[in-house]
């Protein structure tokens, strides 16, 4: 099925139930995310089951629309966070938009209702003096007379690449190119179908590839990169982070939002930043936002 919506299919006269999985379709159209298709998805039908169910979508107004937001807030029963809420009537604003937009509905009932933005805290990111300090720490345990380049391999990957922490311990071996024609590289992969819109190939810088060689002739890793706990990789980073006296609590978080800092201050395309993190164009909103406001220096970071 196409974007735009068969007529003789779709009129003003149609219920708002069946009219949601044409929606759905759409979505799947525009390349939108599994988990942003899922939530708007949901979002529709739980609409669907607050209006009366014999309401036609060209009767639908900005009023029940309001009243819906309402009921969420107060009268449903379940609690309902600032950010479900501002989802929610993005959800409600896209589907009556795009009916509008295909001539379904002459008037658009959303148009008024007012949006509720959410502005979460800022995440906590390193400085440049920081970041430096502790590649330095990690990079002298490598150098000591009992070498252990772990610290090394692992910071250095998380501060130029920006992975999750559940996609580092998903790594192996198999996943690092150093033999590339163009840079050294280290692909993310995701075994669920439905997170492949995931999966990025990112380039390594060749001070990383030097650690990484002398830490796997250190340590034995076969299935997986980095052979160890989640949490005994967060202890990893918590040991430089109280050796170096960093004030902050260094995690992969951190590691990932200072990664993707650096290359917005680099003025890396934009496009390429939202790649290399592997999030979808609805999430890069609030993440471009952040950086945004990182860059210019906001004073409230996250704790």
């Amino acid at each position: 099925m196409s974007a735009e919506i068969p007529s003789a299919h779709i009129t003003s006269q149609s219920l708002v139930t069946p009219t949601i999985n044409a929606w759905r379709i759409y979505l799947e159209d525009q390349d939108s995310s599994p988990h942003t298709i899922k939530a708007f998805v949901a979002d529709m039908k739980l609409l669907a089951s607050f209006l009366p169910p014999d309401r036609r979508l060209g009767d639908i107004t900005t009023t029940d629309l309001n009243n819906y937001l309402e009921w969420m807030q107060s009268g449903r029963g379940v609690p309902c966070s600032p950010k479900t809420l501002s989802r929610r009537i993005t959800s409600v604003k896209s589907f009556f938009r795009w009916l509008h937009g295909n001539g379904v509905i002459l008037v658009n009932p959303a148009e008024k209702v007012v949006s509720k933005s959410v502005i979460s805290p800022l995440p906590t990111v390193l400085t440049g003096e920081e970041q430096m300090i502790i590649l330095e720490t990690a990079n002298r345990h490598r150098l000591s007379k009992k070498p252990d380049a772990r610290y090394d391999t692992l910071i250095s990957l998380l501060l130029n690449t920006g992975i999750k922490k559940s996609e580092c311990l998903a790594l192996s071996p198999n996943h690092v190119d150093l033999e590339s024609k163009s840079s050294p590289q280290i692909f993310i992969r995701y075994s669920n179908p439905e997170q492949r819109y995931k999966e990025r190939n990112i380039q390594l810088p060749d001070s990383w590839v030097t650690a990484y060689r002398e830490y796997s002739g250190q340590y034995e890793i076969s299935d997986r990169l980095f052979p160890w706990s989640q949490r005994r990789l967060e202890y990893l980073l918590e040991d430089i982070s109280n050796e170096c006296g960093l004030k902050k609590h260094l995690s992969f978080e951190m590691c990932r939002w200072t990664c993707a800092l650096n290359d917005w201050q680099m003025f890396t395309e934009k496009d390429r930043i939202r790649q290399k993190l592997g999030i979808s164009k609805v999430q890069w909103r609030e993440v471009s936002s952040k950086l945004t406001r990182l860059a210019q220096g906001d004073e409230s970071p996250s704790t």
